[in-house]
């Protein structure tokens, strides 16, 4: 007996370490959440069940256009349904997002999204830790003109130069709607000046993926920084991040 609860605690402790060592959370991009199409309803509602059934998650970030029409009634209706997950959730802005002339600008989305789920997060541009992994969320959208290619503006850039020095003794994802790498194929969508993010970049070791969405599945190493891009709901894609606690984590992904 003494055995056997001697190999049992040693599993349980081994378990846990693992547990503690890695971070596992879901992406899901493109959304585009309609309140008006009950297949829509439904299909968002069956999506919630399978990541519900998904063990050890830490949290689900939504990296953009996740409503149909950028308007308060659709933005409350997504994050009604969104908070039926058994795990915090995190959101990013796509351009199909925001239209301030028809009335959801940056602040009011933000203000609507802290009432309904995040807590004091005064910008689209935030951080949040999980574990020994620190999660920047960038904003490329704009709000006046929506259009289909990303812009992260140089105070954007700016804002996460400074967030990366801060945090450089830490491991850091950045998330993101708007890819910088790979470009997209049709060049309306690609990412404007994304030169300058990469030169950015370029100063700082400590960034291990950059998470983001829009019109591609892919992933790709480039200069150590692993970038998956993921697109097409109802797909989501799994992403573990493991041996966090070491210099070099491992970074696993897979489409549902």
């Amino acid at each position: 007996m003494k055995k056997l609860f001697c190999f049992s605690f040693a599993f349980l402790l081994s378990a846990f370490g693992v547990l503690a060592n890695e971070v596992k959370f879901v992406q899901i991009d493109n959304l585009k959440y309609s309140p008006n199409s009950k297949d829509f309803v439904s299909g968002f509602e069956k999506t919630i069940e399978s990541i519900n059934k998904e063990k050890n998650l830490d949290f689900v970030i939504f990296t953009g256009n996740n409503i149909a029409s950028p308007n308060e009634k659709c933005l409350k209706a997504f994050l009604k349904k969104a908070k039926k997950l058994n795990t915090p959730f995190y959101i990013a802005l796509g351009h199909k997002d925001l239209h301030r002339k028809k009335g959801l600008s940056k602040v009011d989305y933000i203000k609507i999204v802290n009432k309904n789920n995040l807590r004091n997060i005064n910008s689209p541009n935030y951080v949040f830790k999980k574990k020994d992994v620190v999660f920047v969320v960038a904003d490329g959208s704009k709000e006046f003109i929506a259009t289909p290619f990303g812009y992260y503006r140089e105070e954007v850039i700016d804002w996460l130069d400074k967030t990366l020095t801060k945090y450089s003794n830490k491991h850091v994802v950045i998330i993101q709607h708007f890819p910088i790498y790979p470009p997209a194929e049709a060049e309306a969508y690609r990412t404007y000046k994304a030169d300058e993010y990469f030169k950015m970049l370029s100063n700082h070791k400590n960034v291990i993926s950059i998470v983001s969405g829009f019109d591609i599945n892919a992933e790709n190493d480039v200069n150590g920084i692993k970038h998956i891009t993921t697109t097409g709901y109802p797909k989501y894609r799994i992403i573990e991040i493991l041996d966090c606690e070491t210099d070099s984590p491992t970074i696993w992904s897979t489409l549902k």
